[in-house]
């Protein structure tokens, strides 16, 4: 009986750390998906290279204060994010968070600590307007 509660009490303990695990990479692609919140608050405790992945259009019509507009889409992105520091985690964000996890997935291939707004822009609290 001893023997089964302890195996019990095992199992649990290594559910519970496999579950935070899960929690931090949600993707289990690399990168963590964040709520708004969080990623706000992301922003404000350390220094993080934001980007923009959307369109110029999409950023000119209104972006998160001191984001950088990098369009995923456009063929030079490769080469854009290799100027990027790669001592700093990267922040980034589109209008509804497709976009972003196609540059969340490039940015870690290519050895940066990535941070996604879940949901994109459309989630943000703060839109500045430009």
């Amino acid at each position: 009986m001893k023997i089964l509660l302890g195996s019990l009490l095992l199992l649990f303990a290594l559910n519970t750390a496999l579950w935070g695990q899960m929690k931090a990479d949600t993707t289990g692609c690399g990168w963590r998906d964040l709520a708004p919140a969080q990623f706000k608050k992301l922003l404000a405790d350390s220094v993080v290279t934001l980007i923009d992945v959307r369109t110029s259009a999409e950023y000119h019509a209104g972006h998160i204060e001191g984001a950088r507009n990098i369009d995923v889409r456009k063929p030079d992105f490769d080469k854009q994010i290799t100027g990027l520091k790669a001592d700093r985690p990267v922040a980034v964000y589109c209008k509804g968070g497709v976009r972003s996890r196609v540059a969340a997935r490039k940015l870690v291939q290519k050895g940066f600590r990535v941070y996604n707004l879940d949901k994109g822009y459309l989630s943000w609290p703060d839109k500045l307007k430009k």
